[in-house]
């Protein structure tokens, strides 16, 4: 799938993808992570979670990163109201994105794949529901690459990803067990969490994922 059929899914609300609660993954088996409280957690194409806020309430700011302008406007305009009233959202550019923070949830619209080491320095965990299986074969590899490098060694994060009958269905698109270890394992070390199959053939996987390496800390980052 390219940006422009992701850019036109949103446009004709062809989002079956997207939940209305933040997913049981990441409630069964995100504190397994120990992810620090006040810790950063990327979520690449991000779209409009409820994981996202999941996490705020949680104790770990978000920074996401979605293509779609439509989805964060969705995200801002669904965002709950405080005391009847919606927070603003603050807006600007940075390296080439358009930015929106509202209370602790930032979200960059643009290209994943334009998104540097430079600017994930503040980044101390990753969670990722929908990104790696929203993206055909051959954009895989890349992805899976991009991640590793923006990522410090040490540091953790969450997979979830889906197997099905059809591996030209998508997305989401069906991701087997070989490929996230094929994908992942020069980067990262693995432990798959949890395997869920549904009635109609479908399985769900968790993995954990330590990006390897000698562990630093952020004020070691060159």
């Amino acid at each position: 799938m390219s940006g422009a059929d992701w850019l036109e899914r949103w446009r004709q609300g062809r989002i079956g993808f997207h939940r209305q609660a933040p997913h049981p993954a990441l409630e069964g088996f995100w504190d397994r992570l120990g992810v620090r409280a006040g810790a950063k957690v990327l979520v690449p194409l991000c779209g409009k979670s409820q994981d996202m806020h999941w996490l705020v309430e949680h104790g770990n700011p978000v920074l996401g990163i979605e293509l779609s302008p439509l989805a964060i406007e969705q995200f801002i305009a669904e965002e709950p109201c405080l005391a009847g009233k919606r927070r603003a959202a603050l807006r600007y550019r940075q390296s080439g994105f358009e930015c929106t923070r509202l209370g602790r949830v930032e979200l960059w619209c643009g290209d994943f794949f334009h998104f540097q080491v430079e600017q994930a320095a503040e980044l101390a965990a990753f969670y990722d529901r929908a990104a790696l299986i929203a993206l055909p074969p051959a954009t895989r590899q890349r992805y899976a690459h991009h991640l590793g490098q923006l990522l410090l060694p040490g540091t953790r994060g969450l997979l979830v990803t889906l197997t099905h009958d059809d591996p030209d269905r998508g997305p989401p698109f069906s991701v087997t067990h070989a490929e996230v270890e094929t994908l992942m394992a020069p980067n990262f070390e693995l432990v798959l969490c949890d395997v869920a199959t549904a009635a109609d053939g479908l399985a769900e996987s968790v993995w954990q994922l330590t990006r390897r390496g000698p562990a630093r800390s952020r004020d070691e980052h060159p």
